[in-house]
């Protein structure tokens, strides 16, 4: 009853804000360990979530592992996503931001426990899909938003925190990173997304 309500009872990602102003958090991100999957939403009937069920098999929260241990991995949250136009070249994905033109790719991640340090210590993913990579510490300007994050919600949102950002003499360091707390069930309205673009 409490996911319907929104109630998050999982681990979080770790970190510390350095700055609150009435549109946005700077926020500090500790080290991190991240399972994440990229694929193009056809393979999927267009579904920009498809990577999910990937990811969900691999800690096990559907059933046996589908990892060498075989582990179960607690599940965390957010659910981290970015997508981007194929014509512009990946660098380092974080985790969703639409390109213009051509055909998208998603890249959907799960942050791993806190007690998984470093990419070794994961189990290993029986998925070739499933890449496990590090994440070290890192800054993003971050807004909180409640309903469902659809794809002209989160745009609007973008536009809206780059600006503030630059005009508080931030400099954007890369692609927007979208959050999602909750799972599909949860009421829109009690439902916590974030927005997160990286910053110098």
């Amino acid at each position: 009853m409490g996911m319907v309500l929104g109630k998050i009872t999982v681990e979080t990602p770790k970190y510390e804000v350095l700055a609150t102003t009435g549109d946005y958090e700077i926020r500090k991100y500790s080290p991190s360990v991240i399972a994440e999957v990229t694929y193009d939403p056809t393979q999927f009937n267009s579904d920009k979530d498809g990577g999910f069920t990937i990811l969900a098999n691999y800690i096990g929260a559907f059933g046996k592992p589908m990892n060498e241990k075989p582990e179960k991995i607690e599940m965390t949250v957010p659910v981290i996503t970015k997508t981007a136009s194929e014509k512009i070249a990946m660098t380092a994905p974080v985790v969703t931001k639409s390109g213009v033109g051509g055909s998208e790719t998603v890249t959907m991640g799960f942050i791993l426990p806190s007690k998984y340090v470093k990419a070794e210590d994961a189990p290993r993913p029986l998925d070739e899909r499933v890449v496990i990579r590090e994440e070290g510490e890192r800054k993003y300007g971050v807004v909180r938003f409640s309903g469902v994050a659809r794809d002209e919600v989160v745009a609007e949102k973008v536009e809206k925190l780059k600006a503030c950002l630059e005009r508080d003499g931030y400099k954007v360091a890369g692609d927007f990173v979208l959050g999602r707390y909750n799972p599909p069930w949860t009421l829109p309205p009690l439902r916590t997304n974030e927005v997160m673009i990286p910053v110098e």
